[in-house]
């Protein structure tokens, strides 16, 4: 059989495999990403073949990789054809799901091979091998792990691949002298007991595909024809579902519409463990922002459907009631102000009179470009903003980004400001220990930069207000980020899985 040969659809395999196990064929099964062959994939999948009479080995497909920036190095074609090129396989399938669940459940092999690193599965950061084992046993097989030498591929490919430009490589050689891959997912794990509320505009983004078609006959303006549309929770509604897969449970607090179908689209999107505390606008829609997409993500034009006039002072006085009632229950209190209206300055007095700790973002948009600025709020306990906002609220153009930073944090008395920077990665700030740490840009792919500020913002304060240093907050909240704008606006929020995933790749 040929290389090529080996290589089948899961369902043509199922009907494969089931007839070899009719005539009494032992069947193997091992599985993983493979992305660089080396020796220790080899050996381990050589003994899996003595452990019976027919070895199958399935892929990770390509869009289910998720082991950091640049992963899989190689496609899922290559890395088929180099596992069926092993003389010692019989059969190779390409996987389209997170785990091999589905796998066990179709083939139902006798053995399903493992390698030594998840013996303990208090090691595993998926939790997926229990769920693996259980499957495997519910059809009448086991789990066998092999004990062949291991070689990290994460190890190597950052080593000798260029997955990271230099001076990424650098910062990573530093932080590895400080932490390593299990004190960050330690770090992680404590953040689980937070009592956290988030408080902010909700958002619906709306994303319209479509193609472009060219220039109009009559007129200088492009034409384009409309493919699709899809529409995502965003703004606090995003926030809030990241720090909800990080913590126990966390309060939204928001203001939308009066339309039934958007709050029940706003309702369905939240997580488990978010609890919504929703307060309605007169008269007026949940605001979304109408964007027009095409199919490499090239943003054209953008349409704000929302009511410009001030906030009610009815609703206004119930909310601030809210938070003068409730706030001081909460370890932190993060506030991404859209400035959309929702955020009075009476509610910006009453949060940061209220907040235990206060993280706040004023992100400058279309919206409100020339008139909010962090500079409202009196007082905050960690500030994340871009360099334009930043530089906006300093009215400092030229100076030095530390220096401007420094600046707006001594105004409001802020232990932490961090400074987000796109291509160029974070810089975050400790002003009373007169100390500052950046990180590089940590991400070789990006689909889609909506949203990343947000992530950043949401992990870096969990961190920050559970007592981190600056050094792990700055790298998990850049990790969040560096997910983040691999995925389509806020189709899906950050995975503590995928982060603590994303932090063993790099500290490899």
């Amino acid at each position: 059989m040929s290389e090529l040969e080996k290589i089948l659809s899961l369902n043509d395999l199922e009907k494969i495999i089931s007839s070899l196990k009719e005539d009494g064929k032992k069947i193997v099964l091992c599985h993983g990403t493979f992305d660089l062959m080396h020796v220790g994939h080899i050996k381990h999948i050589q003994y899996a073949k003595k452990l019976g009479d027919v070895l199958v080995v399935t892929i990770t497909a390509d869009e289910f990789v998720n082991k950091g920036p640049g992963r899989p190095v190689f496609n899922q074609s290559l890395r088929s054809e180099n596992i069926a090129a092993l003389g010692c396989v019989d059969y190779v399938a390409i996987n389209h799901e997170v785990t091999s669940v589905n796998v066990i459940e179709q083939l139902k092999p006798d053995v399903y091979v493992k390698g030594s690193e998840y013996k303990k599965t208090e090691d595993d950061v998926t939790g997926n091998i229990d769920a693996e084992k259980n499957t495997v046993e519910k059809y009448g097989g086991h789990i066998e792990f092999t004990d062949e030498p291991t070689f990290s591929s994460s190890k190597l490919l950052n080593e000798y691949f260029d997955v990271f430009s230099s001076s990424t490589k650098v910062f990573l050689d530093n932080i590895k002298q400080f932490y390593d891959s299990k004190s960050i997912h330690q770090e992680i794990d404590r953040l689980k007991k937070l009592k956290v509320a988030v408080i902010g505009d909700a958002i619906l983004d709306e994303y319209h595909y479509v193609t472009v078609l060219g220039q109009t006959g009559k007129g200088n303006i492009p034409a384009v024809r409309y493919n699709s549309e899809e529409r995502f929770a965003g703004g606090s509604l995003a926030v809030v579902n990241h720090i909800a897969g990080f913590v126990e449970q966390v309060s939204l607090i928001t203001a939308i519409g009066d339309n039934q179908k958007e709050e029940s689209f706003i309702r369905d999107r939240l997580k488990e463990n978010v609890d919504p505390v929703l307060f309605y606008f007169k008269n007026a829609p949940t605001i979304t922002k109408r964007r027009y997409v095409d199919d490499e993500m090239n943003k054209f034009f953008e349409v704000y459907l929302a009511d410009s006039q001030p906030m009610d002072e009815e609703l206004e006085a119930r909310m601030i009631n809210w938070i003068q009632d409730n706030f001081s229950k909460y370890d932190l209190i993060v506030v991404p102000d859209f400035g959309n209206g929702l955020i009075t300055q009476n509610m910006v007095n009453t949060i940061s009179e209220h907040a235990r700790f206060l993280a706040v973002n004023t992100q400058i948009n279309s919206g409100n470009r020339g008139y909010h600025v962090i500079n409202r709020y009196p007082r905050a306990d960690f500030i994340s903003l871009n360099e334009p906002e930043i530089r906006m609220a300093a009215h400092d153009e030229h100076s030095p980004i530390l220096d401007v930073a420094a600046n707006v944090s001594k105004k409001l008395s802020a232990k932490y400001t961090a400074v987000t920077r796109g291509v160029k990665g974070v810089l975050l700030l400790d002003p009373k220990q007169d100390s500052s740490f950046e990180v590089p840009a940590i991400s070789t792919k990006v689909v889609d930069r909506i949203g990343a500020g947000d992530a950043f913002l949401s992990l870096s304060s969990l961190c920050l207000a559970n007592g981190s240093d600056i050094k792990i907050a700055a790298l998990i909240g850049s990790i969040a980020a560096a997910l983040d704008v691999q995925i389509v606006c806020n189709r899906e929020s950050v995975d503590p899985v995928a982060v603590k995933k994303y932090a063993t790749t790099l500290l490899k």
